[in-house]
């Protein structure tokens, strides 16, 4: 009986998501915290923002519920008997709340800061950004909350620190599209939810469904032709949490030959890695501000392509699933495997990364080859 918690959990924070935000789109527009059509914006029309907070509302409510009702009925007998697991487990719940606690407490930061960049817009500095991001990710060292397998503490920490960050911007950067960003979240949540399940990580299963149903119910407001956009109260939220819960989580398993296993996190959110580190060398490359905006990123490369916003994203999410699956088999297999599935992986990207190349140069030529035998009909 203890598995049908994990979609209960998710169906409660979706249809808890899926209420809430009509209320965070009206507030948006009480507030005036909407997006407005730019030169580096893909959108049209004004859009309100702040979806991140019914995302935040639907998580730490649904928690909070789910918190309260297991002391409330933990030692009722009709509990113990049809989850029994969780009631074996009081124990190392109430030892992990204080962990649990720092873990909300960073997220919290990260959604105040985002919320403050939505208000402030492109005037917020990117500095004071980064400061509150790694004060964030440094609360959770204070709770003891870190990786590892590096050979050293101080590794560790700084392992931990930049994970966080970089995970935070990645998911920020990500979000330049409708329901790509919030899609991304879910696919990699969905994916984690199995690692952790399948090795009885129940509690960190749990946490990530609830998060993966608050992200779910927005994406149906998000996704094309998006109602409304996250914001940075979003996409702080989003990347933070599961960069946290991928260091809670563990991966190498009694079976695993090596501790490859270790890298699963960084293959299932390797797309928001690719499309932060691709728009980042592009930027330094034409040399342009790295911290200035663009439509430069993996998504809007497709589109520039030929795909259609929805085909674009769509693409996105397959690569995302297609690694993410593979991702979740590494820790039980042999090291040759282990090698191969990483190996896939990089390939992935370097074969997207010619086809890109090879059809950007078409296109350029395309004007010149068209002009040559006059002018194309209209359809």
């Amino acid at each position: 009986m203890h598995q049908l918690i994990y979609p209960y959990l998710f169906l409660l924070t979706l249809g808890l998501s899926l209420w809430l935000v009509p209320y965070a789109r009206r507030l948006a527009i009480k507030l005036r915290v909407i997006d407005l059509p730019h030169e580096r914006k893909i959108h049209e029309g004004i859009r309100p923002r702040l979806g991140g907070l019914a995302i935040y509302a639907a998580f730490m409510l649904a928690l909070g519920l789910q918190l309260g009702g297991f002391f409330l009925w933990k030692s009722a007998a009709w509990f113990v008997h049809t989850f029994p697991v969780l009631a074996e487990q009081e124990e190392w719940l109430v030892n992990a709340l204080p962990k649990l606690g720092i873990i909300l407490l960073g997220a919290t930061i990260m959604l105040i800061l985002g919320f403050i960049d939505d208000r402030r817009g492109l005037g917020f500095s990117f500095k004071i950004k980064f400061a509150a991001q790694f004060l964030a990710a440094g609360v959770l060292l204070l709770g003891g909350i870190h990786t590892t397998f590096m050979p050293t503490p101080w590794l560790n920490y700084l392992v931990t620190v930049f994970w966080v960050v970089g995970i935070t911007n990645a998911f920020n950067l990500l979000d330049n599209m409708d329901g790509l960003s919030a899609g991304v979240a879910v696919i990699a949540s969905l994916m984690l939810i199995i690692i952790t399940a399948v090795q009885a990580q129940f509690f960190s299963a749990m946490i990530l469904c609830l998060f993966a149903g608050a992200v779910a119910g927005f994406l149906y407001h998000n996704f094309y032709p998006a109602k409304i956009f996250m914001g940075d109260t979003g996409s702080h939220f989003i990347g933070y949490m599961l960069a946290t819960l991928t260091i809670t989580s563990s991966y190498v398993v009694p079976e695993s030959e090596t501790l490859l296993p270790a890298l699963m996190p960084l293959l299932i959110l390797s797309l928001p890695i690719f499309d932060t580190l691709s728009v980042i060398f592009i930027r330094w490359r034409e040399h342009r501000p790295i911290f200035k905006g663009d439509r430069r990123h993996f998504s809007h490369r497709l589109v520039d392509l030929g795909m259609s916003q929805r085909g674009a994203v769509i693409f996105i999410y397959l690569v995302t699933c297609s690694i993410g699956l593979t991702a979740a088999v590494l820790p039980y297999l042999p090291l040759w495997g282990q090698i191969l599935v990483l190996a896939q992986t990089v390939l992935i990207y370097v074969m997207i990364m010619i086809l890109m190349h090879v059809a950007r140069r078409a296109n350029a030529n395309a004007p010149a080859n068209t002009s040559a035998s006059g002018p194309v009909p209209s359809a």
